[in-house]
Order: C-alpha cells, then sequence, then structure tokens
C-alpha cells in the first residue's frame, strides 16, 4: 500500500501518524483562530456596536477551553509515545553497527576492523547503531528512516531501525558542530541480504591499526579540527599530499611560491603566520612552539613523507 511519505523504516509509520495529527490539528485551530479573530473585528467593530459590554465570566465556555486542550494534548502524547517508545526497544536479534562521528565526517565500525563511509545495512534485518562521538556533540539522522539521535562524547547512545525500503538514502548531523557541520553526510544504503555479506566479506580492514606516530601527534593537537585530510577546504589548508607539494604563500613581503620541504612543515608548526597559503586567512593558527618537541616534529614530518608515498 502506497503511503504519503517513504517510510524507509519499520517506525517510521508511527513518526508519520504523530506528525500528520500534530500537524492537522494545528492547521485546523489555526484556520479557526483566525476565522475567529476577523469575524470578531467585523462583527464586533465600533460601527456597529457604540456601547461596549462587561463579561465577568463564562463557566461553560471556560470548561471548554480547559478541557478540549487537555484531552487534544494528551492524544499527542498518545501518539507520540506510540512512536517513541519502541525506538528504545533494540530487538535482541538486531546487528550492531558502531557510529563514530567526528568533526566532520561519520564512519561506520562493522567490527574486526572493517570501518565503511557508508552505512550499509541488509534489508527487513534489525540494526542497532551504537553512537560515539570523539571529539564534540553530534547529531545522526537518517529522514528516510525516521530516527534521530544525539552523538555525544563519554555518553552511551544507540538507537535501531529495521530497513523494509531499499535503495540509498541520506545521512546528516543535526547538532550545529562546526564550520564544516553542513558537509557531515554520509549515505545509508539498503541491499538484500546476500549481496550485504558479500560486500561485508569484502570490505578492507582499516581500523583497529595502529595510528603513524606522527598522526598521533597530529590528532592529539586538534590539527585536524582545521585541516582535512581528504583534500577539503576548512580553516587551513588540507594536510592530502602535503610533503613535496609546491602552493602559494602570502608573507611579509608578497607572495611567493614554495615547496613544502620538512623544514616548510616545522616552521608552518612553530611560527605559522609567516608563510600563510594564499586563500586562507592570517592570525587563526597559534604557534605549536612550546606545546610540540623537535623529535615531535620530525614524527610528523615523517609522516607526511609516508602518506604522500602512498598517494
Amino acid at each position: 500500500m502506497e503511503t504519503l511519505f517513504n517510510e524507509g523504516s519499520n517506525l517510521a509509520g508511527a513518526v508519520d501518524r504523530a506528525f500528520i495529527f500534530i500537524f492537522a490539528i494545528s492547521f485546523i485551530f489555526t484556520i479557526g483562530i483566525t476565522a475567529l479573530m476577523i469575524y470578531i473585528l467585523i462583527h464586533f467593530s465600533r460601527k456597529r456596536n457604540k456601547n461596549p459590554q462587561q463579561f465577568s465570566h463564562n463557566t461553560k465556555l471556560e470548561v471548554i477551553w480547559t478541557v478540549v486542550p487537555l484531552i487534544i494534548v494528551l492524544v499527542m502524547f498518545y501518539f507520540g509515545w506510540v512512536g517513541f517508545a519502541p525506538m528504545r526497544q533494540v530487538p535482541k536479534d538486531a546487528m550492531p553497527v558502531t557510529v563514530i562521528g567526528r568533526m566532520w565526517s561519520w564512519d561506520f565500525d562493522y567490527g574486526n576492523g572493517k570501518i565503511s563511509k557508508e552505512l550499509v545495512v541488509p534489508y527487513n534485518k534489525n540494526v542497532k547503531l551504537n553512537l560515539v562521538s570523539v571529539d564534540v556533540n553530534h547529531s545522526l539522522f537518517i529522514p528516510a528512516f525516521r530516527v534521530k539521535e544525539d552523538v555525544i562524547p563519554g555518553y552511551n547512545n544507540y538507537l535501531w531501525f529495521r530497513p523494509i525500503m531499499k535503495g540509498t538514502f541520506d545521512v546528516y548531523c543535526t547538532e550545529y558542530c562546526g564550520l564544516a557541520h553542513s558537509a557531515m553526510t554520509a549515505k545509508a544504503v539498503v541491499v538484500d541480504s546476500l549481496e550485504f555479506n558479500k560486500w561485508l566479506a569484502d570490505l578492507k580492514v582499516t581500523g583497529n591499526l595502529p595510528d603513524h606516530p606522527g598522526l598521533a601527534i597530529i590528532k592529539a593537537n586538534a590539527c585536524l579540527t582545521c585541516h582535512s585530510m581528504d583534500g577539503s577546504k576548512i580553516i587551513g589548508s588540507s594536510f592530502k599530499g602535503l610533503f613535496g607539494r609546491k602552493t602559494v604563500v602570502v608573507t611579509d613581503a608578497g607572495e611567493k611560491e614554495i615547496e613544502a620541504t620538512a623544514d616548510y612543515i616545522k616552521k608552518s608548526i612553530i611560527d605559522p603566520n609567516a608563510d600563510v597559503v594564499k586563500g586562507f586567512n592570517k592570525g587563526l593558527m597559534q604557534s605549536y612552539k612550546e606545546k610540540i618537541s623537535a623529535e615531535d616534529l620530525d614524527k610528523i614530518v615523517d609522516y607526511f613523507k609516508g602518506d604522500n608515498e602512498t598517494k
């Protein structure tokens, strides 16, 4: 049976019914109150009634406008509760997937080091998403499935659903989490069980491997908050393919082209405003001279060298 909205999960129907009921009540009251106001303005205008009258109270009217809204609100609560309660009752056979939120991307961890940038799930199978944040508050929202939960550092939150529609659906972050919040998107892909099993078997192991010491230092100092690893522009220039890259920088003496050598990388960390990559603002990055040792600088340079070689 076709529905008013695309219901991507088993939870969508109850959410839609609650929405439609509340919207209908709001629409009816908006039209009714507006019509009543227009009627009162016309019927009780100064031209029609020169002598105003005073009313102390009307018991019948007061009972109606107290009881009727109370009943309506209770019915709204009922529809809301019917839709919400099952969302917190996870079936025992639900397949677990850990969702990792970070500025500004989603990772979906299927265990055993298999991590995907897409949420791929089997059709008509219960799925539980364990929500983890490694930096700031995020919120996972899959509109087609009608599920949304906060992803907060240090808080073990979750959501579940059973996809009942095959296809590809959008995944968003709905908690403002910084400059590139609007770009924190992903895809949820629903496929047949056999196709899912093959996809999972072919998924390469990329997780549970120790970071390069240089990358660990970069993460520990929150460098990835301002510098992307995939070439995208954030506050600062991207780290992708950094070592050996030629770029134009702005100095006090004007513009010049430089090559990202070991010395340049170290200088950019110690004195970040000396040579600012063209197109980015000066004065946004502080010096890490007192925070990152010379030994750690060498580790960072070594990471960028190796990262560039694997590209």
